[in-house]
């Protein structure tokens, strides 16, 4: 609120609304750094927001997806117990005890599913156990790990968009 008050007073093309007060906050944050700044540094400054807005939108989509999880399964599942869903949902492979091996095999199912989505594994076929195989397409690009983290739930998040859930 405080950006949007200090907007009213430092910029003159922020879009306002019907009361005269500024309505977009990326652009509020945009327009009050501008008078005081150089241009590479608004450029910069601006860049910098827009990941932040976009990190906090994926951290939204995310909390959404852990609610809708918790509702459905009385617990709030890590990033790997997801993972171990999805495969399981890929190969429908069900037993009541399942080796380390055959969790981690889920796993990998179900990353090279979600990777796919964005043309980066494509499955090749089915081996004679039912067990999906993949060809990698592409290279995944080089990210530290919070962007590796990130890179992981936008695909998750895709995945259940696609599936309805």
């Amino acid at each position: 609120m405080l950006l949007v008050i200090l907007c009213s007073f430092f910029c003159e093309t922020c879009p306002k609304d019907s009361l005269g007060k500024t309505s977009n906050v990326k652009l509020t944050f945009h327009k009050i750094v501008s008078p005081f700044t150089s241009h590479f540094s608004h450029i910069l400054l601006t860049a910098i927001f827009a990941g932040m807005q976009a990190n906090d939108d994926l951290q939204t989509r995310w909390w959404r997806l852990e609610a809708k999880l918790v509702d459905r399964f009385n617990k709030k599942p890590d990033i790997e117990t997801i993972l171990f869903l999805i495969g399981v949902q890929e190969t429908g492979f069900i037993k009541e005890k399942i080796t380390k091996e055959q969790k981690q095999d889920l796993m990998h199912v179900a990353v090279c599913t979600l990777f796919s989505q964005s043309g980066y594994f494509e499955l090749e076929g089915k081996d004679d156990d039912g067990w999906p195989h993949f060809k990698q397409l592409k290279s995944l690009p080089e990210m530290n790990m919070i962007e590796q983290e990130n890179f992981l739930k936008d695909h998750i998040l895709l995945y259940f968009e696609n599936h309805d859930f």
